[in-house]
């Protein structure tokens, strides 16, 4: 998301490069840059040109400090302004004291509302509580069933009523079965349709008025922009929305919806979904997404994705390995399945400030990983512990068993042998000093010198090919 956008916005700052001073032609030829750039990431014709009438007002206004270059003195202006767009957001779900708390999920057809219905029954799954879904989409083709498969994949049960096509019975009757269940939370899964019709809203406004929910989500597929945005005002002027979810969030790289949708509708964008499985839901930070639209990192997602991918324990005997320099290809192993588990690597590692700039179109193949992992599990319990100990026959006999070339293998343990004294350095590091540490790797070019060996490994081991070389040696 943003990718576009937040290109074209670093190569306007990098313009104010070398310029003695900020003056007002240079700061309006810069935002005149910036709107377009808004304007192709799909914003609203008009908030675009409001964005940018702040941001020159802010930036002509500010006390310049003499250590602050012009470049940086229009970042903080839009930064400001791109937080004020999108903010203030209360992220949280005000749960009520007299349970249960009643949340009504609307949107069209296709947007992904019941996936997202399922998305946030997890969520709350995670603060503590105990939701019930209800398959209130009757018009749908096996949209009950679509619903009782997530509950199942997330434990969570789903209240259905299949002999009837009243969806405000349904719903009625599922908040009254809650608290027979001890639900404390409860997410009504409406119908969608194809376009906003009177039909469409006169029945959820039938079940709003019946269920008397205490937050309505609207669910909006990010990708498709401005109608997203109509889409949403159209919707609240038939219900009381709370907020907007946004989904395929990381489908799109102009990102206009999220950008407009809280100034055109007058309601905050709540969550957003950033990929196909059911963890992948995040509250909606307008300060972070800011940052990362300005190339400044997401610290703090990092560490919260962090820290719910990887276990306390085990993280502190790694560390503990780590800094005897101990630290095993098994430990390197569940390290990186850690790390997987935080989503996409391209995407974590564009969280880490400085770095997403230094990555550029650098692809980073997931299956390569695997790959990976593969050769690991080749080995012996003691190559993992020592991989000092492989040498030429060990690394054929691995390579047999992953389906590799010896090279690969060798290729995977001279990284890995390379990199150990970097980790036992990094574990007296707080993590702001890691954190400055990749960055500044990054920048240096290491990661480009990593993918060529990631690439390489995509050859398999051929027994004839070894033949042939060996017949040319003689």
């Amino acid at each position: 998301m943003f990718e576009a956008l937040s290109d074209r916005l670093g190569a306007v700052f990098r313009s104010l490069r070398g310029r003695g001073r900020l003056t007002e032609d240079n700061v309006r030829d810069a935002m005149r840059q910036v709107r377009t750039a808004l304007l192709e990431a799909d914003v609203n014709v008009e908030i675009a040109r409001e964005f940018c009438d702040h941001c020159v007002q802010k930036a002509l206004g500010m006390e310049v400090i003499k250590t602050l270059q012009p470049e940086q003195v229009m970042v903080r202006a839009v930064y400001d302004e791109l937080v004020a767009l999108m903010g203030p957001i209360e992220t949280r779900i005000p749960f009520v004291s007299q349970p249960p708390t009643v949340i009504l999920m609307a949107g069209l057809q296709g947007s992904g509302k019941t996936t997202t219905c399922a998305k946030l029954a997890r969520y709350c799954m995670l603060r503590g509580k105990k939701p019930l879904l209800v398959a209130a989409d009757l018009k749908r083709p096996a949209a009950i069933d679509q619903l009782e498969v997530l509950g199942r994949q997330i434990d969570v049960p789903v209240y259905a009523e299949r002999d009837h096509q009243q969806p405000v019975r349904v719903c009625r009757n599922a908040v009254r079965e809650s608290r027979k269940l001890d639900r404390d939370v409860v997410i009504l899964d409406s119908a969608g349709r194809l376009a906003i019709d009177e039909e469409l809203m006169t029945e959820i406004a039938q079940v709003a008025e019946a269920t008397q929910p205490h937050q309505i989500y609207l669910v909006l597929d990010a990708m498709t922009g401005q109608d997203a945005v109509n889409t949403a005002r159209s919707f609240n002027e038939r219900l009381e929305l709370d907020g907007v979810i946004l989904t395929k969030f990381d489908s799109d790289t102009r990102g206009g919806a999220a950008l407009s949708v809280k100034k055109v509708s007058g309601k905050p964008i709540k969550f957003i979904g950033v990929g196909e499985k059911l963890d992948a839901l995040e509250e909606f930070h307008p300060e972070r997404v800011a940052q990362r639209i300005l190339g400044m990192g997401d610290v703090l997602s990092l560490v919260e994705k962090a820290q719910q991918a990887f276990d306390a324990g085990e993280a502190a005997k790694a560390n503990e390995k780590m800094a005897k320099g101990q630290l095993g290809l098994d430990d390197f192993l569940t390290q990186l399945e850690g790390f997987r588990k935080m989503g996409p690597i391209k995407q974590v590692l564009k969280l880490i400030p400085g770095l997403g700039s230094a990555l550029g179109d650098l692809e980073m193949p997931e299956e390569e990983l695997n790959r990976f992992k593969g050769i690991i599990h080749s080995m012996t319990p003691g190559e993992r512990r020592n991989p000092d100990i492989i040498e030429a026959s060990r690394r054929r006999r691995i390579a047999r068993g992953a389906g590799v070339d010896p090279q690969d293998v060798s290729a995977l343990v001279k990284q890995f042998l390379h990199m150990r004294p970097l980790m036992k350095q990094m574990a007296g590091m707080g993590m702001g000093q890691r954190l400055k540490m990749t960055q500044q790797l990054g920048q240096m070019g290491m990661l480009d010198g990593r993918i060529p060996k990631l690439k390489a490994a995509t050859t398999r081991f051929d027994p004839r090919r070894r033949d042939r070389k060996r017949k040319r040696r003689r």
